[in-house]
């Protein structure tokens, strides 16, 4: 069972999403909360595996309330997902970097959001199609000055079909995309997906994103 925590601060939307997460037995909804500020208290209090988080929000925003949520609670141990209507690079990289682990849109289908949060909670991350595009974006418009060496020397470890991937994850395309492209499943595409993560140590794909343009090795 995972735990779920949402946060928003629209009633309709906070409503909405946790009829959503009902129809999936191995959903708990432990709470919604209306404001960033709250969080604080009720992750003291209470067992939460994911924080559905939305970005635009009176007190603290997302992005801010996510920065908290890392100083007291590991990624290992809670995990989150930006939930927002915005896609613009800027709030994309701002969650990241603040420590989200997904970024997908509120107007996903409910087969997306479930498998977006299998995805996050088994220790991947979700980016949706319009977030994917706006890191990547950024990426390729403002490039690294200089090749972070000690990221390259990371990729070393990779095998030749695991590089392979991580260029075309970096140039935007998903696992299916990528399978189609390389003549294998999906899963064979995630399982080198997730052994290059581990290998040179991104917590997520848009982390493993970010870390291949830092190593000079996007597309």
């Amino acid at each position: 069972m995972t735990n779920i925590l949402i946060v928003d601060d629209q009633d309709d939307m906070r409503a909405g999403i946790r009829s959503m997460l009902l129809l999936d037995p191995t959903f708990v909804v432990v709470g919604d909360l209306s404001d960033g500020l709250q969080v604080p208290a009720f992750l003291r209090d209470n067992a939460v595996d994911l924080v559905l988080m939305d970005i635009r929000m009176p007190g603290i925003d997302g992005v801010e309330a996510t920065r908290w949520i890392r100083k007291e609670h590991p990624a290992s141990r809670l995990r989150v997902i930006v939930l927002t209507t915005f896609d613009q690079d800027e709030i994309v990289l701002a969650a990241l970097r603040a420590g989200a682990n997904g970024f997908l849109s509120k107007t996903v289908s409910l087969a997306e959001l479930v498998a977006g949060i299998a995805e996050v909670v088994a220790g991947g991350g979700a980016l949706s199609a319009a977030a994917t595009a706006a890191l990547i974006g950024h990426m390729t418009d403002s490039p690294p000055a200089v090749i972070d060496k000690g990221l390259l020397e990371r990729f070393f470890a990779l095998t030749p079909r695991e590089r392979d991937v991580i260029v075309l994850v970096a140039s935007g395309l998903d696992n299916h995309e990528i399978a189609a492209q390389m003549s294998v499943s999906p899963f064979t595409v995630k399982t080198h997906a997730v052994r290059a993560m581990t290998k040179v140590g991104a917590r997520d794909r848009a982390q493993l994103v970010t870390f291949t343009f830092r190593a000079g090795l996007h597309p």
